[in-house]
Order: C-alpha cells, then sequence, then structure tokens
C-alpha cells in the first residue's frame, strides 16, 4: 500500500467517523462558512477556558470527504492549544494533515474550508478581523 493509499484511508476514516462532531451547549465562538464551489458547509464552536485556550471544540457540516475530514483533523489538533496558535496554522499544515494530496484549486477550497472556520471565529473572539490567504474577505 503506498503513502497515498493510507491517506486516502485516513481522510476516508475521518469522513466516516469524524471526531468533535457535534454541537457544544455552551461556546464562547461559533463561526460557519460554506464553499460554494461544491457545497461544502462548516460551523465550528468553541468553549474558550482558562489562559484563553480551547477547551473544547466541534464541528458540524456536510460536504465532500476532503471538507470534513479536514474539519475533524483540525479539531483535534486545536483542542488545548492557545487561541494564539490558531493565527499561527497555515494551509501547508492543513495539507499536512492529509498527507499533502495533489489536489486542484477546488479542492484545495474544500481542504481549508475548516481552517476559514477556525481561523475567523477565532480572529472574531479576539477582536480581529480575518482575511483569507488569497487577500479575499472570508465573510463575502
Amino acid at each position: 500500500m503506498s503513502s497515498a493509499d493510507i491517506y486516502r484511508e485516513l481522510i476516508l476514516d475521518y469522513y466516516r467517523n469524524p471526531r468533535n462532531f457535534g454541537k457544544l451547549d455552551k461556546f464562547d465562538i461559533d463561526s460557519r462558512d460554506t464553499n460554494p464551489l461544491c457545497g461544502d458547509e462548516i460551523e465550528m464552536q468553541i468553549r474558550v477556558g482558562d489562559g484563553k485556550k480551547i477547551e473544547e471544540i466541534k464541528f458540524v457540516g456536510k460536504g465532500c470527504a476532503i471538507s470534513q475530514a479536514s474539519a475533524s483533523m483540525l479539531t483535534e489538533l486545536a483542542k488545548g492549544k492557545p487561541l494564539e496558535w490558531v493565527k499561527e496554522v497555515s494551509k501547508e499544515d492543513v495539507f499536512k494533515l492529509l498527507g499533502n494530496p495533489d489536489l486542484g484549486p477546488s479542492r484545495v477550497k474544500c481542504a481549508l474550508l475548516g481552517m476559514k472556520v477556525l481561523k475567523t471565529g477565532v480572529y472574531g473572539y479576539l477582536g480581529a478581523h480575518y482575511e483569507d490567504q488569497d487577500g479575499s474577505d472570508p465573510m463575502v
């Protein structure tokens, strides 16, 4: 089995068995966005704990395996991290989580939707404005 096959299986596992899936009863951050190119939707909720750390994080969504797996992987990675850590998360980090798949432009948006939702929510909570890495306003 090649490494590409292993990561394909990992993506499918996260898609079929998402981690941190659902909604929080009490949360401090609620952020959502869509990818109109393929209809992906993701909403993340975060409860912020002491030291401005991500105490709890959940997501709900629908869409392709890449968008949902990426969101699930990001929630696992983010739990327990300081909010400031979210500012440092890059598209390269997301691609590494997914096994550096060879993605076309529309699939890149799928892979990065969870990161965009996470960053938009955290930046808003911190009183800042997040701009997508291509310079566009993520809220448009």
